[in-house]
Protein backbone atom coordinates (compact mmCIF):
# COMPACT_ATOMS: atom_id res chain seq x y z
CA UNK A 1 0.00 0.00 0.00
CA UNK A 2 1.39 3.35 -1.02
CA UNK A 3 0.89 6.21 1.40
CA UNK A 4 0.21 9.77 0.26
CA UNK A 5 2.77 12.44 1.13
CA UNK A 6 0.32 13.85 3.70
CA UNK A 7 0.21 10.49 5.44
CA UNK A 8 3.99 10.21 5.25
CA UNK A 9 4.36 13.63 6.90
CA UNK A 10 2.17 12.39 9.73
CA UNK A 11 4.46 9.36 10.10
CA UNK A 12 7.49 11.70 10.10
CA UNK A 13 5.87 13.80 12.82
CA UNK A 14 5.33 10.66 14.91
CA UNK A 15 8.93 9.54 14.40
CA UNK A 16 10.30 12.95 15.40
CA UNK A 17 7.99 13.03 18.42
CA UNK A 18 9.21 9.61 19.56
CA UNK A 19 12.83 10.72 19.21
CA UNK A 20 12.12 13.79 21.34
CA UNK A 21 10.44 11.68 24.03
CA UNK A 22 13.37 9.26 24.12
CA UNK A 23 15.83 12.16 24.42
CA UNK A 24 13.85 13.93 27.15
CA UNK A 25 13.70 10.73 29.19
CA UNK A 26 17.34 9.79 28.52
CA UNK A 27 16.39 6.55 26.79
CA UNK A 28 18.68 5.04 24.22
CA UNK A 29 17.12 4.47 20.83
CA UNK A 30 17.94 3.29 17.36
CA UNK A 31 16.65 5.64 14.68
CA UNK A 32 16.24 2.87 12.11
CA UNK A 33 14.09 0.91 14.56
CA UNK A 34 11.86 3.93 15.23
CA UNK A 35 11.38 4.47 11.51
CA UNK A 36 10.60 0.78 10.94
CA UNK A 37 8.07 0.82 13.80
CA UNK A 38 6.18 3.61 12.08
CA UNK A 39 6.44 2.67 8.42
CA UNK A 40 6.65 -0.91 7.27
CA UNK A 41 8.30 -0.34 3.91
CA UNK A 42 11.41 1.82 3.59
CA UNK A 43 10.48 5.17 2.09
CA UNK A 44 12.99 7.63 0.62
CA UNK A 45 10.81 10.65 1.41
CA UNK A 46 10.51 9.67 5.09
CA UNK A 47 14.21 8.91 5.37
CA UNK A 48 15.23 12.16 3.67
CA UNK A 49 13.06 14.32 5.90
CA UNK A 50 13.86 12.55 9.19
CA UNK A 51 17.61 12.38 8.61
CA UNK A 52 17.64 15.89 7.13
CA UNK A 53 15.89 17.38 10.16
CA UNK A 54 18.34 15.63 12.47
CA UNK A 55 21.32 16.78 10.40
CA UNK A 56 20.12 20.39 10.17
CA UNK A 57 18.57 20.59 13.65
CA UNK A 58 20.56 23.63 14.81
CA UNK A 59 19.86 25.63 11.62
CA UNK A 60 16.15 24.72 11.71
CA UNK A 61 15.81 25.63 15.40
CA UNK A 62 17.68 28.90 14.86
CA UNK A 63 15.45 29.84 11.94
CA UNK A 64 12.29 28.96 13.86
CA UNK A 65 13.42 30.96 16.89
CA UNK A 66 14.24 33.95 14.69
CA UNK A 67 10.58 34.21 13.65
CA UNK A 68 8.74 32.94 16.73
CA UNK A 69 7.57 36.14 18.38
CA UNK A 70 8.40 36.06 22.11
CA UNK A 71 8.75 32.26 21.93
CA UNK A 72 11.31 29.61 21.15
CA UNK A 73 10.73 26.31 19.41
CA UNK A 74 11.39 24.38 22.62
CA UNK A 75 8.41 26.17 24.24
CA UNK A 76 5.98 24.88 21.62
CA UNK A 77 4.16 21.67 22.37
CA UNK A 78 6.23 18.73 21.13
CA UNK A 79 3.96 17.88 18.21
CA UNK A 80 3.77 21.54 17.15
CA UNK A 81 7.56 21.75 17.18
CA UNK A 82 7.82 18.58 15.08
CA UNK A 83 5.32 19.94 12.55
CA UNK A 84 7.21 23.22 12.31
CA UNK A 85 10.54 21.44 11.83
CA UNK A 86 9.14 19.32 9.00
CA UNK A 87 7.82 22.37 7.17
CA UNK A 88 10.99 24.43 7.67
CA UNK A 89 13.09 21.54 6.41
CA UNK A 90 10.90 21.15 3.33
CA UNK A 91 10.97 24.88 2.59
CA UNK A 92 14.70 25.30 3.07
CA UNK A 93 16.17 21.99 1.87
CA UNK A 94 13.78 20.33 -0.60
CA UNK A 95 12.01 21.18 -3.83
CA UNK A 96 8.59 20.90 -2.19
CA UNK A 97 6.61 23.99 -3.22
CA UNK A 98 6.41 26.42 -0.29
CA UNK A 99 2.62 26.54 -0.43
CA UNK A 100 2.47 22.74 -0.10
CA UNK A 101 4.83 22.73 2.89
CA UNK A 102 2.77 25.44 4.63
CA UNK A 103 -0.60 23.84 3.85
CA UNK A 104 0.57 20.43 5.04
CA UNK A 105 1.91 21.94 8.28
CA UNK A 106 -1.33 23.82 8.90
CA UNK A 107 -3.39 20.68 8.28
CA UNK A 108 -1.26 18.65 10.70
CA UNK A 109 -1.45 21.41 13.30
CA UNK A 110 -5.25 21.53 12.96
CA UNK A 111 -5.31 17.84 13.78
CA UNK A 112 -2.66 17.72 16.54
CA UNK A 113 -2.21 21.19 18.06
CA UNK A 114 -4.37 23.97 19.33
CA UNK A 115 -5.43 27.08 17.42
CA UNK A 116 -2.67 29.27 18.88
CA UNK A 117 0.06 26.86 17.79
CA UNK A 118 -1.52 26.51 14.35
CA UNK A 119 -1.49 30.30 13.91
CA UNK A 120 2.09 30.50 15.17
CA UNK A 121 3.28 27.81 12.76
CA UNK A 122 1.54 29.50 9.84
CA UNK A 123 2.99 32.92 10.73
CA UNK A 124 6.54 31.61 11.17
CA UNK A 125 6.45 29.75 7.87
CA UNK A 126 5.10 32.78 6.01
CA UNK A 127 7.87 34.95 7.46
CA UNK A 128 10.51 32.41 6.45
CA UNK A 129 9.15 32.28 2.91
CA UNK A 130 8.96 36.08 2.69
CA UNK A 131 12.33 36.86 4.24
CA UNK A 132 14.71 33.94 3.66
Amino acid sequence: MTLKRSELREKIMTILYQIEMYKKNDFEYNLEDIIKENIEISNDFVNEIVYGIIEHKDEIDKLANKYLKDWTIDRLDNLGACILKIAIYEIMYTDTPNIVAVNEAVELSKKYSDEQVKKMINAVLQKIIDEE
